[in-house]
């Protein structure tokens, strides 16, 4: 029974991981023609942008033959929603990941049309292709073709007309809801005024190579194209630009580079979760042989009888194989059962909405699974089993060979050196996150209410919206911006100081701010002041970190005042900095802090308003009583808010989730070979209970039987142990990596481990030991 149990619980846990793997590994796989499709990228100052300029996709189409067709897709920044109206204006509602695209987005890219034709939906302006999912929320069952959306975002509101309708059933990078068509009436201006070739490099462009075209050559020719177009456009000196193609099916998995689409996998966990099941499976076939070897005495005189009886060793072998493929199925019924209860646990854990009807191919994992469990667990045992003499079996005279115990040891200390490092690796993670969620940012994201402005409506309503908030005595204070810490912020500029030229230019990143930004945000001000409420005098005002200042060659103290430069269009511009805040991470903690300037907002409005809470506050109340001020300036606005805090660690999203799968599958490792240490030591101490009964009669104490067993048990995870924490600390090292910031591996973690793992066996075996112990000498002995 231990063995079906341990077998089953092996085979679920591989069986969910391998859905995840199948899911994770199926982006992007139904396009057609996919191996000929590739998204073209960017690199410049040492970092690899996933968008390049607008002029580059009907540029690179031009100038090359091999290239079919060429594709644009344009993300706003800063615009996460779309509000979408219908004809009566009575029923509204926000749709994240909205994109414009152009007339040839779906003949390089394949999307499964429920209405409408693919390849002339986006040719005429104004027009949208949306999800299926949205089209049964705004129209119902009915075909929309040809009905009215009205759009809204922060910068322009415009109607568009459904001409196509999409099924969302495949994974893909391109998480997208809706598919504005890149010629309208609202931002089609903007769009056709982009002919520079080194700047606004906000569009992903796809390409489809023809038939028997080489990537690799087509990237040969690129530096050329380069010199030929982007370089006579740049204006920073020094700075080169490096364009390149990445395959449409790879960029889930391998890509990360900055501006992508949406959050993408990553191979590496891939990798990890594939060496999770493995393993997994692993040790319940470990058990499976340590428990069919140890129980071998009880089977011994029905092989010598048998062999007795003229029976050949190879029947004996594939009899015990026969046995071990039948228990494999019937784990494998008990295994399903088990799958189909920790499968909804389990996409909570991963974010995911899997099921095994999902992927038919499954099935043929399914198969593979009991096949090469059956032959693992049934080989060695099966061989072993066979191997007795008759001779010997029969006069009960078997004894264990020296080999048949070193095996059945060395499979133990694979058992809890798998798990022992998992309980490591658990432990540096977990740390980790701990450390990600307490370590001072430089800025309070703590009680601060984040409220979207994704209508032109409700950004202009900014300031009488403030003023009514304000009077909550719940707000502390308030302000607005074009982004957040934690949120991506796509503004950029090459600045330089006073006497110096664009050569000794600053790459710097910086939020465009209403007054109060700093105060609401909790940044320290170390010189100077923050943005006051006369906008014409704060117009040309900027605020920079210390590194910043200390970039451009000015010290912090002494910045006030002084002028920093940057060129557009062969044009020099200047802003004088007003103010010096702390270094703070306006990024996740995988990267560095990096310089950084806050500037007035002059024109064009805020996304996003920002609202400091008072400590120990009821939030239900605050936040009903925070919406019915919005009702009464917005009342054609629906009302979303979030929270600062939250929204960063968005940014480890991968990490809490892998976190959650990699603690689970670590106490599931731990149980499986618990449960085969229990069953070994129930075998073990059955074996030595003659054993113990002479050295009870023979004077030994209950504790020194005990210690005697336990010693024996207890070495083996101690092995183990030595073994694992160099395995887990290197894989620490390296999952660590991707943090700028990160803790130090201490030694008392790899000492708890060490205990923990100890106290398992002892708890796991203990009981059996003890109770042999404790056994009646009498009853040992009784047949000697």
């Amino acid at each position: 029974m231990i063995n079906i149990f341990g077998l089953s619980v092996g085979l679920a846990t591989c069986l969910l991981l391998t859905l995840y793997i199948m899911d994770e590994t199926s982006y992007d796989k139904h396009h057609t023609d996919a191996d000929q499709i590739y998204r073209v990228a960017m690199e410049a100052l040492d970092d690899q942008i996933a968008t390049v300029s607008a002029p580059m996709a009907e540029g690179l189409k031009n100038d090359y033959p091999e290239i079919e067709e060429a594709a644009r897709m344009l993300k706003f920044p800063n615009v996460e929603k779309f509000l979408l109206k219908d004809e009566t204006k009575n029923k509204q509602f926000y749709v994240n990941h909205g994109y414009y695209a152009d007339s040839t987005f779906f003949k390089v890219l394949t999307y499964d049309f429920v209405y409408g034709d693919p390849k002339t939906a986006l040719n005429q302006p104004n027009s949208i292709v949306i999800s299926e999912e949205v089209s049964k929320k705004m129209f119902g069952d009915v075909n929309p073709i040809n009905k009215v959306i009205g759009i809204e975002i922060p910068y322009a509101k415009n109607e568009y007309s459904v001409k196509g309708v999409f099924k969302d059933k495949y994974r893909s990078h391109i998480n997208g809801n809706i598919f504005l068509s890149m010629k309208n009436s609202d931002m089609g201006q903007w769009i056709d005024q982009q002919k520079n070739w080194a700047t606004n490099n906000l569009f992903y462009t796809y390409i489809k190579l023809k038939k028997g075209s080489s990537a690799s050559q087509l990237e040969a020719k690129f530096p050329a194209f380069v010199d030929k177009y982007i370089m006579p456009d740049m204006t920073t000196p020094g700075i080169t630009k490096r364009i390149f193609l990445q395959p449409l099916a790879s960029i889930y998995l391998t890509s990360d580079l900055q501006w992508e689409v949406a959050a993408n996998g990553s191979m590496t966990y891939i990798y990890i979760f594939s060496a999770i099941a493995a393993f997994l499976l692993l040790i319940a076939c470990i058990n499976f042989m340590n428990l069919s070897t140890a129980r071998s005495e009880k089977r011994a005189r029905e092989v010598g009888m048998r062999k007795v009886l003229g029976a050949k060793r190879e029947a004996l072998i594939f009899q015990f194989l026969g046995e071990s493929m039948l228990l494999c199925v019937l784990s494998l019924g008990i295994a399903i059962a088990l799958v189909f209860l920790m499968l909804p646990t389990f996409n909570i854990l991963t974010g995911k909405e899997l099921a095994l009807a999902q992927y038919p191919s499954i099935v043929y994992w399914i198969l593979g699974f009991t096949l090469l469990t059956g032959l693992l667990s049934g080989l060695y045992p099966a061989f072993y089993l066979s191997s007795f003499a008759p001779i010997t079996t029969l006069k009960g005279k078997l004894v264990n060979s020296f080999s048949a115990i070193a095996i059945r040891k060395g499979l133990v200390v694979f058992q809890f050196t798998v798990s022992a490092s998992l309980i490591l690796v658990g432990g540096i993670i977990w740390q980790q996150m701990e450390f990600l969620q307490k370590k001072d940012l430089g800025f309070k994201k703590d009680q601060q209410l984040v409220i979207p402005l994704r209508s032109e409506v409700a950004a202009n309503s900014y300031e009488t919206f403030k003023t009514e908030l304000l009077k909550n005595p719940d707000v502390v204070s308030a302000s607005a911006g074009d982004s957040y810490p934690g949120f991506e912020m796509l503004s950029d500029n090459s600045f330089y100081a006073e006497d110096k030229t664009m050569e000794d230019h600053v790459w710097t990143h910086f939020a465009r701010s209403q007054e109060g930004y700093v105060k609401t945000l909790g940044y320290t001000l170390l010189h100077g002041r923050a943005f006051s409420t006369n906008t014409s005098k704060d117009s040309l005002g900027i605020i920079l970190n210390e590194m910043a200042v200390k970039n451009l060659g000015y010290e912090p103290e002494n910045a006030i005042g002084r002028k920093i430069y940057y060129e557009w269009d062969k044009e020099k511009f200047h802003l004088e900095i007003i103010g010096v805040i702390k270094d703070f991470n306006y990024k996740s903690l995988h990267e560095p802090i990096t310089p950084f300037g806050i500037t007035r907002i002059t024109s064009g409005q805020a996304n996003y308003f920002i609202a400091t809470l008072r400590d120990g506050v009821d939030y239900q109340s605050t936040i009903a009583s925070i919406k019915n001020t919005w009702q009464k300036i917005n009342p054609e606005i629906p009302f979303e808010y979030s929270f600062l805090d939250q929204d960063f660690e968005k940014n480890y999203v991968t990490e809490t989730q892998t976190s959650k799968v990699v603690f689970s599958f670590m106490f599931i490792a731990i149980f499986i070979a618990c449960i085969g240490l229990f069953g070994l030591a129930s075998f073990t101490t059955e074996q030595r209970k003659k054993e113990v009964g002479i050295r009870r009669v023979l004077g030994a104490s209950i504790m020194g039987i005990t210690s005697m067993h336990l010693k024996d048990f207890l070495k083996l995870v101690l092995l183990a142990m030595v073994i694992a924490s160099p395995l887990a600390y290197y894989l620490g090292y390296k999952w660590l990596e991707n943090f700028a910031y990160k803790i130090e591996m201490s030694w008392w973690l790899f000492t708890s481990a060490t205990v923990i793992a100890l106290l398992i066996a002892f708890v796991t075996v203990g009981f059996q030991v003890i109770k042999a112990a404790v056994a009646n000498p009498v009853n040992s002995l009784r047949t000697e």
